[in-house]
């Protein structure tokens, strides 16, 4: 099985998976997410206490590759602090525009790092980065 394979199979895998895409009963925290040049919308939900995300989840609709990186990322922000969340999201994004490289940042990324060679296809970018900006509005508004 070649890398194109794998990337494909993670992404159709983690985009029906439907673990993480549900309403969290009495969340801290909501934030909408729209990208409005292809309709993907998500809404993450976070329990938060203390400044550590308990629990995280999301409701909503898009492509394969939107749905797939806000399942990921989900279950990578689970149990973090919302300083360890915002720097990953910071990583991702930096990862996407080819500005990180380094092995340590990609293993902290987990799964996300399965994304990190979407910047080849630029009208797919967007979809992958939703929900980590989304993310960061949550704590930067904190």
């Amino acid at each position: 099985m070649n890398l194109n394979e794998i990337y494909t199979e993670v992404i159709l895998e983690q985009s029906r998976n439907k673990r993480n895409k549900r309403d969290l009963d009495n969340p801290t925290v909501k934030e909408l997410g729209h990208n409005p040049s292809c309709g993907d919308e998500i809404t993450l939900q976070l329990k938060v206490d203390n400044g550590k995300i308990e629990d995280a989840s999301y409701t909503g609709t898009g492509c394969a590759i939107s749905q797939a990186s806000t399942s990921i990322m989900v279950d990578r922000i689970k149990d973090l602090s919302y300083e360890e969340a915002l720097k990953l999201a910071n990583d991702f994004i930096a990862m996407v525009k080819g500005e990180v490289k380094d092995e340590k940042t990609l293993e902290e990324l987990g799964d996300a790092a399965i994304f990190e060679n979407i910047q080849n296809l630029p009208a797919r970018v967007k979809c992958a980065v939703l929900p980590w900006y989304t993310l960061k509005e949550i704590i930067e508004k904190k």
